[in-house]
């Protein structure tokens, strides 16, 4: 009897502690996930360098711009787009 009743709070307790982890898990994702164009630049292209006025290149260069910068900066393709949407927006 006492043998089950720990079994059942271990298997509680692990429960429990996963779901923990799980939720931690994607909010991170889902903060990273909801940042605008704008706040994923700020963030990640002034961090290394001065970054450029969004009118100092036209659409097509700051789709080229990006796609190399994204694997620099370690962005997802979400977020890539996100940043290069605002920039082409923005000149």
């Amino acid at each position: 009897m006492k043998s089950k009743k720990h079994i059942i709070n271990l298997a509680l307790g692990i429960s429990f502690a996963t779901t923990l982890f799980v939720v931690g898990c994607s909010s991170s994702e889902n903060a990273a996930v909801t940042k605008s164009g704008a706040e994923l630049w700020g963030e990640n292209c002034v961090r290394c360098h001065n970054a450029p006025s969004p009118t100092a290149f036209g659409d097509i260069q700051w789709e080229a711009i990006g796609q190399h910068m994204r694997i620099r900066a370690g962005l997802t393709a979400v977020q890539t787009d996100k940043v290069v949407e605002f920039l082409q927006m923005a000149n």
